[in-house]
């Protein structure tokens, strides 16, 4: 594990809980060598992240388009930046050259980035290890809404070694390092 992408919050608004999971996680990431990849913004658990990973001298990268820069989203510490012109370019590059991802806590633009990224795996596109971070059971609903999938045959049961859901940070790293190996060959039972 050398490289992870963070999928996670902007809101500056939400509960103490959250922002302290993100920190001890990104101290656990830099105490490991990890490099982070992630949204690039300078508010919610988003700059939590950032200004740990800063603070303990880690390595994180920032993906944006440039239209959330032009309106100073962007976190002014963060030295390896890259702009793309779209949210859907975005995506992309935070899928590329990593070897997992973790969701923290977020709203829509989390959901939607880490639900894609599972349909993605379930295509046999995307192969690297899927943890969800269930800070105070932030997740359940869409844990049981995944299982339900599942339970109406809308998935396979074999479908739920995409992901690994995990309530503390301290879990995190081991849980990227032991999930089942994923690969292309997924397409053929995708729609079984």
């Amino acid at each position: 594990m050398k490289k992870i992408c963070v999928y996670c919050a902007s809101s500056p608004t939400i509960r103490p809980i959250f922002f302290d999971a993100t920190e001890r996680l990104a101290t656990l990431f830099v105490e490991n060598d990890i490099e982070l990849v992630f949204g690039g913004g300078a508010k919610g658990l988003m700059g939590k992240l950032a200004d740990t990973v800063i603070e303990h001298n880690g390595k994180i990268k920032g993906i944006m388009p440039q239209f959330m820069n032009e309106v100073e989203w962007a976190h002014k510490g963060i030295s390896d930046f890259e702009f793309t012109e779209t949210m859907h370019q975005r995506k992309a590059r935070f899928l590329e050259d990593i070897d997992g991802l973790v969701a923290l806590p977020g709203g829509c633009g989390t959901l939607e980035e880490l639900l894609e990224a599972i349909t993605l795996k379930r295509l046999g596109q995307f192969t690297k290890p899927i943890v969800i971070l269930n800070t105070d059971n932030y997740y359940q609903p869409l844990k049981e809404m995944l299982n339900k999938c599942v339970d109406e045959d809308f998935m396979q049961n074999q479908h739920l070694d995409m992901w690994r859901f995990v309530d503390e940070p301290e879990q995190v790293i081991d849980a990227l390092k032991n999930s089942p190996r994923w690969d292309s060959g997924a397409i053929n039972f995708a729609n079984k």
